[in-house]
């Protein structure tokens, strides 16, 4: 409903406007008081009325005050009593859609997976500040249940050749140290037999700053994106999004703040403008949500018990119906300082 009175009206006009619509309105659930000014003379009376209401009335009331020049004097008293208010309509509806958009608080008490805390603990204790070797990445992601591809870290031609054989063709082989691996020519798809594997071995070793090559099998589905950072203040920030380059296309991530429930984790899944791929679009299937669900709520387990952990990314995962498995990981970790 809306209510006007003439410019011509008083404080105690305003005022019983107000009361009725807070005392005598049911349907009434809030009030945006918008007042201007034209500066002819100053309304302190008004300012002071409405400071007086926001604090007794039943019902909110958002002031929406446009006047920024013509009552500068009046505005500064009224945000001096710790008051705030909207500078026009167009601010006060976005800020509405906001606060409607923005998800329900997550459960006070969350409860997580259960996890081996012991090897967590000593994995973090036994490794200094820096990214993680992959062994020690495989050792946090199975203590933590979260599913991963099988692979093997060799560093001659001899081990990369028995390790592909074992996992079975086609594989994939993917640079260790350097950060950036596809920027460096540092990940090769559908490697197929033993001379591919010897060459691409031996021209991914000579790569600056490559100390191993991981080998993995070939595996298929929807890239998926899971990843942490740790704010100051404010503990891990849990990120999930589709994966593989379209995180960096795309940028459509959803976020939420450790420990992560199951019914958050799948809010964040349901946010993203992607969320049409994962459900499985033209013929193509979708992941499974619940598990996908399940790898933010395994992963949050892991920061709860890993504080070190300053950023970390499981990315790719590869989701599909029945399935969803990390295929490439990278953790780096920072001790606190004494």
């Amino acid at each position: 409903m809306n209510s006007d009175f003439l410019a011509t009206g008083t404080a105690e006009q305003l005022g019983t406007i107000i009361d009725y619509c807070d005392q005598k309105f049911p349907e009434v659930d809030g009030m945006a008081v918008i007042f201007g000014t034209p500066g002819l003379t100053t309304l302190f009376d008004v300012y002071d009325l409405l400071s007086a209401k926001m604090r007794v009335a039943g019902k909110p009331i958002y002031p929406i005050l446009p006047s920024g020049l013509t009552a500068q004097e009046e505005m500064a008293s009224f945000v001096a009593r710790g008051n705030v208010f909207f500078s026009d309509e167009v601010v006060f509806g976005n800020a509405l859609a906001r606060v409607y958009h923005t998800p329900a608080p997550g459960p006070a008490e969350v409860v997580l997976p259960a996890v081996d805390t012991v090897k967590i603990r000593a994995i973090m204790e036994s490794h200094g500040d820096g990214y993680l070797p992959p062994s020690a990445i495989q050792g946090l992601m199975d203590a933590c249940g979260i599913p991963r591809a099988g692979e093997a870290v060799v560093t001659s031609v001899e081990e990369a050749v028995k390790a592909a054989t074992g996992l079975g063709y086609p594989v994939v082989m993917k640079v260790v140290g350097p950060v950036h691996k596809s920027d460096v020519g540092g990940v090769v798809l559908n490697v197929s037999g033993e001379a591919d594997v010897t060459r691409e071995f031996t021209r991914m070793i000579r790569i600056p700053d490559t100390t191993a090559v991981l080998i993995q099998p070939m595996l298929s589905g929807i890239e998926l994106f899971v990843g942490a950072k740790r704010e100051p203040k404010f503990g891990h920030l849990i990120l999930c999004g589709l994966g593989g380059i379209f995180i960096e296309v795309l940028k459509d991530v959803s976020a939420g703040l450790s420990p992560v429930a199951p019914e958050e984790a799948l809010s964040m899944i349901r946010r993203l403008k992607s969320y049409r791929i994962i459900q499985g679009v033209r013929g193509q299937k979708g992941v499974n949500e619940q598990l996908f669900a399940d790898v933010i709520c395994r992963l949050s387990a892991l920061l709860v018990n890993a504080p070190e952990i300053i950023e970390l990314d499981f990315n790719p995962l590869l989701g599909s119906e029945t399935r969803v498995v990390a295929v490439d990981a990278r953790i780096n970790i920072l001790h606190a300082q004494s």
